[in-house]
């Protein structure tokens, strides 16, 4: 396979400068502010992105450790196939996270429900469309015992560089 390889189009700004003690998810960080820095010649490409009351944010996990393919995460205690999981150690350490949008100006994108550390490379920025991106489930693995745990879980440094 070829290498694929990006470049951060911004960076992503928030009150989280330590890992430790972060939300895990954006739901459970609802309310909690930040913003977004563009890169100043993408700023033509925000246009039409007030329609949108929330965004996904893709991201570089630029802090985790080198990647494991069995991890324990977060809301559980038994190793899992890091592909069943959302940890930051991951052969390619991109995140992901649902924010609402509040506003933009110039290059700033004032965002709310922020579960990201301060400084993280932005790698693409894509409308909320609940009609294509909501879907009915019917199994949710290994999460169905510990999801409704997220809004008091918090992170901690296991998936950390030191």
């Amino acid at each position: 396979m070829t290498e694929v390889v990006y470049s951060p189009i911004g960076v992503i700004h928030s009150p989280f400068t330590k890992v430790e003690g972060m939300p895990i998810q954006s739901r459970a960080a609802a309310g909690v502010k930040g913003s977004v820095r563009l890169n100043p010649n993408l700023v033509p490409g925000l246009k039409d992105i007030e329609g949108f009351s929330h965004l996904i944010l893709l991201y570089h996990f630029h802090l985790s450790k080198p990647p494991s393919l069995e991890v324990t995460p977060f809301l559980d205690d038994t190793k899992r196939g890091v592909f069943a999981t959302r940890v930051p150690s991951r052969p390619n350490s991109i995140g992901i996270s649902i924010v609402k949008l509040i506003g933009v100006s110039g290059t700033i994108l004032s965002i709310e429900d922020v579960d990201i550390i301060d400084g993280t490379p932005l790698l693409d920025i894509k409308p909320f469309v609940p009609y294509f991106d909501n879907r009915e489930t019917q199994k949710v693995g290994w999460f169905t015992k510990n999801a409704s745990k997220v809004t008091q879980t918090k992170s901690d440094r296991r998936f950390a560089m030191p």
